[in-house]
């Protein structure tokens, strides 16, 4: 047999149907929503796996005009709920699920948990620090006015003077949560995150 095919036919397409009900069940999508980003997924990954490298070349593509690549780390740790190092397309449809279709608070969980950089249940300034220089970097020349270096850790502060609210220097989900959810400008800045995801 002629091992081009096989490498065709193989990896996704296997799991794929049994995988299907299980992601109707885990996601807010329809079943012809998930075809689509399957037929999609499938077509930027014929292997059915994301690495971080590809990953970060796609990312890239919607943002021309600055660097993505930091912020797509991020986004790829994110994604990779089961932090195997690839993302397959379930990982990627839970997560997008969230992200469209969530409840105000599955978004906030899944947006502090990608501050959360090393995953530790805590967010520090260094970690927000880390996530909002990616940011700005990704959108590069198209913030107006242009921002200037000092931007990101001006907005960390203006954050943490929000939520660290008993000063421990750290920001738990439950102290993240309450700011956002009652401070309208922090929920249009989160907005504008989730836009660029």
């Amino acid at each position: 047999a002629d091992s081009g095919d096989a490498d065709v036919e193989l990896p996704s397409v296997r799991h794929q149907p049994e995988g299907l009900e299980q992601l109707l069940a885990r996601t807010k999508f329809t079943k012809t929503e998930l075809q689509s980003l399957y037929r999609g997924f499938k077509n930027e990954c014929p292997s059915g796996l994301v690495d971080e490298e590809t990953f970060t070349l796609i990312y890239s593509r919607f943002f021309p005009q600055g660097d993505a690549s930091s912020y797509a780390h991020f986004l790829f740790d994110a994604f990779d709920a089961d932090r195997n190092g690839a993302l397959c397309f379930q990982d990627f449809a839970v997560g997008l699920s969230v992200l469209l279709r969530g409840t105000e608070q599955q978004k906030l969980r899944w947006t502090f948990d990608l501050y959360d950089v090393n995953k530790d249940g805590c967010v520090t300034k260094e970690d927000m620090l880390e996530i909002l220089k990616a940011i700005y970097a990704m959108m590069g020349r198209c913030t107006e006015p242009a921002l200037g270096t000092s931007a990101p850790a001006q907005h960390v502060e203006l954050f943490f003077q929000k939520m660290d609210r008993n000063r421990g220097g750290v920001v738990t989900f439950e102290e993240f949560l309450a700011p956002c959810q009652e401070d309208k400008d922090i929920m249009s800045s989160m907005q504008i995150f989730h836009n660029v995801l």
